[in-house]
């Protein structure tokens, strides 16, 4: 990216999904009503988005496509930013995970590369996923300023990266429904994080 060529990337979380909180992965559930009102309150401030990426899991897919036909901007949906799979564990609350195998699930967040649940994903290979979209999202909007809409998982990857954090300690940030991150790209250092976990601009 040539110097002074600026390139901004907003990263929003999804909002409360209908059946509450739980390890959901891949599971397609739609945003509740009050997910709609998280999100809606997270994009009510500034608007400078001038393109959006986002999962197309409903609960980010039918945001983004409602916020790109309110500002009149570019949508794209991307396979390559749904959730990481949690195999076993989708569909399971913490307190369930807890009460079957709490050992198992206080290891997980000391080291999620070799605590995986039964069959998810491998972190590496999620982590080489997630890169590959942001990498060809930024590419495509170099110089612009672009809303990616994703879930915990996928922004924590993205901030890990941006970080150069080791990957075990993507688990350490804490993602909150509906919030926002920014990143700052400008070619002459690594990506900088101007804030996080913000609840509007």
């Amino acid at each position: 990216m040539p110097t002074g060529d600026v390139t901004t990337v907003d990263l929003l979380r999804h909002g409360e999904p209908e059946g509450g909180r739980r390890y959901r992965g891949q599971i397609d559930d739609p945003l509740s009503e009050r997910g709609w009102r998280q999100m809606w309150q997270a994009t009510s401030g500034e608007a400078p988005w001038q393109s959006i990426v986002s999962s197309p899991l409903r609960r980010c897919s039918e945001f983004a496509q409602a916020l790109g036909e309110r500002l009149a901007i570019p949508l794209s949906l991307d396979e390559r930013l749904r959730e990481v799979g949690f195999g076993a564990w989708e569909g399971k609350t913490s307190e369930q995970l807890r009460a079957s195998d709490p050992e198992r699930f206080s290891r997980f967040y000391h080291d999620p590369i070799h605590y995986r649940p039964a069959g998810a994903e491998p972190l590496e290979q999620f982590m080489q996923r997630v890169e590959g979209a942001l990498d060809e999202a930024i590419a495509a909007n170099r110089g612009r300023h672009l809303m990616i809409i994703a879930h915990a998982g996928v922004i924590r990857a993205i901030l890990t990266r941006s970080l150069r954090a080791p990957l075990t300690s993507m688990y350490r940030l804490s993602i909150t429904t509906a919030s926002l991150s920014r990143l700052r790209l400008d070619g002459e250092r690594p990506p900088t994080v101007l804030f996080h976990g913000r609840q509007r601009l």
